[in-house]
């Protein structure tokens, strides 16, 4: 930890623990000391930790070939391609490194679209308040959270933000400058908030009759979270692009971008590109990710699982609880009377791993093969903390 302070930025506010290895759903630090991990590495270890299928994937994969370029084919970024399409109802991915990067590029994707059929003075995107897109210069600017636009001027022009869930702010900023809008189902560093079903359908609909492209941010709620495959779908709407990243590649970096027929075309060779997007062996493992989530089964159990969370931290009957909400196994707990970090570093003194969104919601992202048993540890390490607080 010395070390760490000395050589690495001080960019993170760690907490102080050393974790050192990690089964099914349970972290242990150096000493051995076990934590139930309600974080998942911020919604990317979705099998969790020690999975075998994924290993044996991973592992046999970088025994043949760890790397080799985007100017050659390599057969795991291709089924993974296939795989991913089919599942999102989409026509032809591009993969990359981050969510970040999938969402500049889902950007870059729309403005090229707009530019070929209406010239540059259509090229504004609209993003809500209390969205994140992501830390580069133009995902940050993206996102519609003022604190987040600061220091590194200048950021990239041309977005627009408007409230959630309210039609008519956004019906009052589309005009015939913007060519896209870029939604998250549930807004999950703004306080895991989900949108309305009325709302988002609406916007959907208006944009369809007026050519303005819908991205969906799937980021932190695609690939099983939010107890669908992705969590557009619990709004019966069809994006034009979605971005993905997070739990695609259960602990290996990988992004991608998502796009339907109208788009597959738009994008020519050299205006895109990535070194490592589409790594062989990251798509291998991904490949095992989709085969273990993208079927009724499985979701359905992540819906069981968010489902009973929500219900057991319900009965606690906490005073400090004022709120539970999200979807699947991506859960916001709003509190009031005490700072968030207060409670996660209970928690984490006690054995049990949270996160937090915004100024005052815990948040819950398990790994999506998390036991009842492992459920069951802990919410009971979680009341136990909330009764020493309250």
């Amino acid at each position: 930890m010395d070390k760490d302070k000395k050589y690495i930025m001080d960019t993170y506010a760690r907490h102080d623990v050393l974790f050192d290895s990690g089964l099914g759903s349970t972290l242990y630090d150096k000493d051995g000391k076990p934590y139930i991990d309600f974080t998942s590495g911020i919604g990317v270890n979705s099998l969790g930790y020690g999975d075998k299928a994924w290993l044996a994937a991973i592992t046999g994969q970088a025994e043949k070939l760890q790397h080799i370029s985007n100017l050659y084919y390599t057969a795991p970024q291709i089924i993974l391609a296939e795989k991913l399409t089919e599942a999102a109802g989409m026509k032809k991915a591009f993969f990359c490194n981050s969510g970040a990067e999938a969402n500049e590029g889902a950007i870059k994707l729309a403005r090229k679209y707009s530019f070929d059929k209406y010239g540059g003075n259509r090229a504004d995107i609209i993003t809500l308040k209390g969205s994140f897109h992501g830390r580069t210069i133009t995902t940050l600017k993206a996102t519609g959270q003022e604190k987040f636009h600061n220091y590194f001027f200048p950021f990239t022009e041309g977005f627009v933000y408007a409230e959630a869930d309210n039609f008519e702010d956004f019906i009052s900023k589309a005009d015939n400058s913007v060519c896209a809008v870029i939604l998250e189902g549930v807004q999950g560093e703004g306080g895991v908030c989900p949108l309305d079903i009325g709302y988002v359908q609406k916007v959907a609909s208006y944009c369809v009759s007026n050519d303005i492209l819908v991205i969906f941010d799937e980021v932190q709620t695609g690939v099983g979270r939010t107890g669908k495959n992705f969590c557009f779908e619990h709004f019966s709407v069809k994006p034009d692009i979605i971005s993905v990243a997070k739990g695609l590649g259960a602990g290996l970096p990988i992004g991608a971008f998502l796009c339907n027929e109208k788009l597959e075309d738009i994008l020519q060779p050299g205006q895109h590109g990535t070194t490592f997007g589409g790594n062989p062996v990251c798509t291998a493992g991904a490949v095992v990710v989709l085969d273990r989530v993208c079927n009724d089964a499985f979701l359905k159990s992540v819906t069981e699982k968010g489902r009973y969370i929500k219900e057991e931290v319900k009965s606690f009957n906490s005073p400090l609880v004022k709120d539970i909400r999200g979807k699947g196994l991506m859960i916001g707990i709003e509190i009031d009377g005490i700072a968030p970090k207060e409670i996660i570093g209970a928690c984490l003194e006690n054995g049990l791993a949270i996160l937090s969104a915004g100024s005052n919601v815990l948040r819950f992202l398990p790994p999506l093969v998390i036991s009842y048993e492992e459920i069951d540890k802990g919410l009971g390490i979680l009341k136990k903390v909330l009764g020493m607080h309250a």
